[in-house]
């Protein structure tokens, strides 16, 4: 038994050429440049993979994060033996324990430098081929890179390594292929705290260099090549630059094949993913929203000439967090052909994993241009004769089977089960299993008919099952849905939501108050409670209950001024910095701070990040409020008259009561003589203002602690002005 030990021992881990070798002998002279070329020998020629990692969130708080990465992740890169590792920001998590105070924590950067040191150890693979970038927790508090608190330039493997440049590009050369990959980071250049910190921000210098590094092949069309990008932040969660350019314009230009990303996390959705392509409809909604996961593409001519223009297109694949998903993501690209898989590591340690590489999934890997591709028959290429899959595994693989099921019955019958044998070289890099079938076979008018498994049996008995998961070998699409969480998070471009929803907002707010007040003063036709009563119907009622908040003077025009006061004033003035310093303040716009040496002001910095505080105020503590107070003045009138009615009754005769009875309702109606005798309506209210006073509390609390403020000093309008008039529009309202 310890001999079979030994030998899966060593056909496990020694037969492959490690990694770490061979990039210590290909790469170019200066291994920490911004720009690297990487020449892959060794099987199997036709593919490369990668690894991504994201939203490590190390804390001081939730220490199992960095022991489980610390246990679990060296072993299987070790295991995976990719060419290069990505791990796509928020590498600490920069948070108190109550989550309200957000700004660097140098214990948590030592820890990240300590684990990453064991993990690259624990791998074999050599450091120069990891790459780190900045999330937003990466960057919560920092004012100036290289400054005190930029514990990532001290701490993270790309500042060791030098790399300083916030756009690096690598490289993967194989025999007749290039896989250029680009790594952009697109923090706020002056780091706010936490919570508004949560868009990337790319200049026009950092889009000019983006655009630079994803061009630099384009003049060599000896060899195709194949374009990937990494960044932290989901595209719709990035800021247009200054000229109003953006990653998403770049990445159309280069007609990338994917650009994968963090930062939303897995409890949003499985399906984060997201397809582009360039619209030339003017008026096109694209530019504030998409509805579904596949926009809808536009037709083009078929263009089959060689050297024709590529179709402006790319993927957008979030890929969950380690955080509580505990995610990997391992990339391929086969001969131009993208794919992926997702591992869920918080079971441990997996000991075999497998990735098709082609077929492709047709819900998420297929484009425009590979049905493009298929209909002009004579380039398609011969990939598409074998299938393919990358078998990852610690153990002596036996067996490796691919079954494809046709699914047009209603049910999954086996049309094809066929086994695959082993890519074989003398210096494996790793195990690619193929075999050859009839792709024509397969031709289908619909993406989802055929679906296909690979099943795995390595030496211990163990099997292993891949994804069931369609493809459509026309290069059609199969359809996707987001739910609403997932469209809220990825189809909403909110940096350019911002302002209409904004604006929106606050013309609401001013409609709901001006208008009925101008009726009040310049029409004859006024709205009342007997008005109502007599006509009922929605619009009356409201102008009734706006028009009766109008009466109640110091609450309309408190109201009213308030939101004066939003537009032109600053809300508060707060500690934007870890290190302390020059306070700043926030309006609707951004923040204004000094910078770190006091010698110049950043304006309006954190535009669209300050939504997070801004719309919340406006939909749930200033709109409720208006509402509220406009309900308590109506329920006066109600109540008013309901008393009135009930003493004009006892006085009146017979006739005089049988009148009125048929004058008013509310006579007959005991559910209504009971609501307004008990002014059960008014508790009801007064619950109602009790929740918003606790929510603004709330709201309060979380700034003080976020940006040391003092809620009498640095914002009092703010924290006492809704308050004090929901005070005033009670007290007032309670008097008959």
């Amino acid at each position: 038994m310890k001999i079979l030990k030994f030998l899966l021992l060593f056909v496990s881990t020694p037969a492959f050429t490690t990694q770490n070798e061979q990039h210590q002998q290909q790469q170019e002279e200066n291994p920490n440049a911004r720009s690297r070329v990487i020449d892959v020998k060794g099987g199997p020629e036709s593919v490369i993979w990668v690894v991504q990692l994201s939203d490590l969130h190390f804390s001081v708080h939730y220490p199992d994060r960095a022991s489980d990465f610390r246990s679990i992740v060296g072993p299987t890169l070790s295991m995976v033996n990719p060419s290069l590792v990505f791990i796509t920001g928020d590498l600490t998590d920069g948070k108190s324990k109550d989550v309200l105070t957000m700004k660097q924590n140098e214990e948590e950067w030592k820890e990240y430098q300590s684990v990453m040191e064991d993990v690259i150890t624990r791998s074999r693979l050599d450091k120069s081929i990891f790459y780190d970038f900045r999330g937003n927790h990466d960057n919560f508090g920092v004012p100036v890179v290289g400054g005190p608190s930029d514990f990532f330039s001290k701490y993270s493997i790309n500042g060791q390594l030098g790399r300083e440049k916030n756009v690096n590009s690598i490289t993967i050369q194989t025999d007749d292929r290039k896989h250029l990959i680009v790594g952009v980071d697109s923090t706020m250049s002056v780091g706010l705290r936490g919570p508004t910190n949560l868009f990337g921000h790319p200049t026009d210098q950092l889009l000019a260099e983006l655009d630079s590094a994803l061009s630099q092949w384009d003049s060599q069309a000896k060899e195709p090549v194949t374009k990937i990008s990494f960044g932290h932040f989901p595209l719709s969660f990035s800021a247009s630059s200054s000229s109003g350019r953006s990653l998403r314009d770049i990445f159309l230009k280069h007609s990338l094949s994917a650009y994968l990303c963090g930062h939303l996390h897995a409890r949003f959705g499985k399906n984060l993913k997201r397809y582009h392509q360039l619209s030339h409809n003017y008026l096109s909604s694209q530019k504030f929203f998409q509805l579904d996961v596949h926009q809808t593409p536009s037709r083009s001519a078929k263009n089959c000439t060689p050297g024709a223009s590529p179709i402006e297109e790319f993927w957008e694949w979030e890929m969950g967090d380690w955080r509580k998903s505990r995610a990997m993501r391992i990339l391929a690209i086969d001969r131009g052909h993208v794919s992926y898989v997702d591992i869920n590591l918080g079971s441990g340690f997996k000991k075999t994993i497998i990735l098709p590489t082609f077929p492709l999934d047709s819900r998420f890997m297929s484009r425009s241009s590979s049905h493009q591709k298929y209909e002009c028959q004579h380039i398609i290429p011969p990939s598409y004769e074998t299938i393919r899959a990358l078998v990852f595994s610690v153990s002596l693989i036996m067996s490796v089977v691919v079954k494809v099921y046709d699914s047009r019955s209603g049910n999954l019958d086996v049309v094809m089960k066929e086994p695959m044998r082993k890519h074989v070289d003398n210096s494996s890099r790793g195990s690619l299993y193929t075999t050859l079938w009839n792709y024509r076979a397969f031709e289908d008018s619909s993406p989802n008919r055929f679906w296909l498994q690979i099943e795995v049996t390595d030496v211990m008995g163990r099997s292993t099952l891949s994804e069931l998961r369609p493809f459509s070998v026309n290069g059609l699409t199969a359809k996707v849905s987001w739910t609403w969480t997932e469209l809220f998070v990825m189809g909403c471009q909110w940096a350019a939501l911002y302002y209409p929803i904004f604006w929106s907002a606050l013309y609401f707010q001013f409609f709901i108050l001006l208008i009925p007040k101008a009726l009040l003063i310049f029409s004859k036709k006024q709205y009342t409670y007997k008005n109502f009563v007599a006509k009922r119907g929605f619009i009356n009622g409201m102008a009734w209950v706006l028009q009766e908040l109008s009466k109640i003077t110091v609450v309309w025009f408190g109201i009213l001024g308030y939101l004066f006061y939003l537009i032109l004033f600053p809300w508060f003035v707060g500690q934007v910095f870890t290190d302390g310093g020059d306070r700043g303040y926030m309006t609707y716009m951004g923040w204004v701070v000094k910078t770190f040496d006091n010698k110049e002001r950043h304006e309006y910095i954190g535009m669209p990040d300050v939504m997070v505080l801004v719309l919340p105020h406006l939909f749930f503590v200033v709109l409720p409020a208006t509402l509220a107070s406009s309900a308590l003045a109506a329920e006066r009138v109600m109540y008013r008259e309901h008393v009135r009615s009930h003493s004009a009754k006892k006085e009146d005769d017979h006739d005089q009561h049988n009148e009125r009875g048929q004058t008013y309702d509310y006579h007959s109606d005991r559910k209504s003589k009971f609501l307004l005798e008990k002014r059960w309506i008014r508790k009801i209210l007064l619950v109602i203002c009790m929740a918003l006073f606790l929510k603004h509390l709330m709201d309060c609390r979380s700034l003080i602690k976020a940006y040391e403020m003092n809620p009498i000093i640095h914002f009092p309008v703010y924290s006492l002005s809704i308050p004090l008039l929901l005070v005033y529009a009670v007290y007032k309202t309670g008097k008959v």
